[in-house]
């Protein structure tokens, strides 16, 4: 068998098992975290937290988690896959030789196409996720344009607002469905140009931190990095990584959050100028505590399932 495909194996297998263990881990907070981003009413992380509880239970941090739960089978196996071949790629073009570990260089050049490469398959995704992570989401009056009797700001239930076309989703494919009837093609991938905006700068922070903490971990240059180094390294990553995304991300956020029947953002550019005229600059931090906190585990978990996977793949 040749050694490389089989390595390229074993990175795509190794990326489905990272990525689904980190998504049972972390997708709680991050339904506190869109909600913060493109909700209205929470007045920080822990009323959003208990919001959400006692209107929903815990049922209520898990919406929307099956679409991604599903879809990591291909999304993250495809990351990580295309992150090593990228690897392999580059130092095969650059030094004859595609074994030779990349440099921090090499490794930024592969980490941003990584990013790139990753909103085709991941902007739909993510969209689902959040259309159905807000639709228990109050929504505001002024935003409806309903009429008259009503003070502006007024946060009706969604249940009681009847509206044209307003349509409930019953689950990930119906919300798929919808969105191409009333949107099309189009419409899945909207966000996706702020979702470039913070994945490939984000991939970047992501994968070289975590690189650089594994070998200031590890005793000595030739060794394995041991599991719990790998679990610090990946958290850490994944905390600096989602911090600084936090703006892109919030940009991203609301605009697919933003629905066809009550629109507000006709692009990028509109909803930066909207969001920071109604509620300032601290808008484009929201979640970013939650970002924070949620990173750490997330990452920590993908990286060490990725990494034990591997070294497991690799023994066989």
């Amino acid at each position: 068998m040749n050694p490389s495909k089989s390595l390229q194996l074993d990175h795509f297998l190794a990326g489905w098992i990272g990525g689904a263990s980190s998504v049972v881990v972390g997708h709680p907070l991050d339904t506190v975290k869109t909600r913060l981003q493109a909700g209205r009413g929470y007045k920080n992380t822990l009323h959003c937290i208990l919001s959400i509880y006692r209107k929903e239970t815990v049922s209520g941090f898990f919406k929307g988690m099956s679409f991604p739960l599903a879809s990591i089978t291909v999304y993250n196996s495809v990351v990580f896959g295309f992150f090593s071949n990228a690897q392999r790629f580059i130092s095969q073009y650059r030094y004859g030789d595609e074994r030779r570990p990349c440099g921090l260089g090499d490794l930024t050049v592969a980490s941003a196409l990584t990013g790139l490469m990753s909103v085709g398959l991941g902007a739909p995704v993510e969209l689902v996720k959040i259309r159905l992570q807000m639709q228990t989401q109050t929504i505001v009056a002024e935003n409806l344009h309903l009429a008259g009797n009503m003070a502006n700001g007024t946060n009706i239930p969604l249940s009681s607002v009847q509206m044209p076309g307003q349509r409930q989703y019953r689950g990930p494919l119906h919300c798929i469905s919808s969105i191409l009837r009333t949107e099309g093609l189009q419409g899945l991938y909207r966000g996706a140009g702020a979702m470039i905006l913070r994945d490939v700068p984000g991939y970047v922070l992501y994968f070289i931190p975590y690189t650089i903490f594994c070998n200031l971990l590890k005793p000595d240059a030739s060794s394995d990095p041991h599991p719990g180094s790998i679990w610090l390294a990946g958290g850490l990553a994944g905390s600096i990584s989602w911090v600084t995304a936090t703006p892109a991300d919030v940009v991203k956020s609301r605009l697919q959050a933003d629905t066809q029947q009550t629109r507000k953002f006709r692009g990028i550019l509109h909803c930066i100028v909207v969001s920071y005229k109604s509620e300032g600059a601290q808008v484009f931090f929201r979640g970013a505590s939650v970002n924070a906190i949620r990173g750490f585990p997330m990452s920590a978990t993908m990286f060490l399932a990725y990494e034990l996977s591997l070294q497991f793949f690799r023994s066989l």
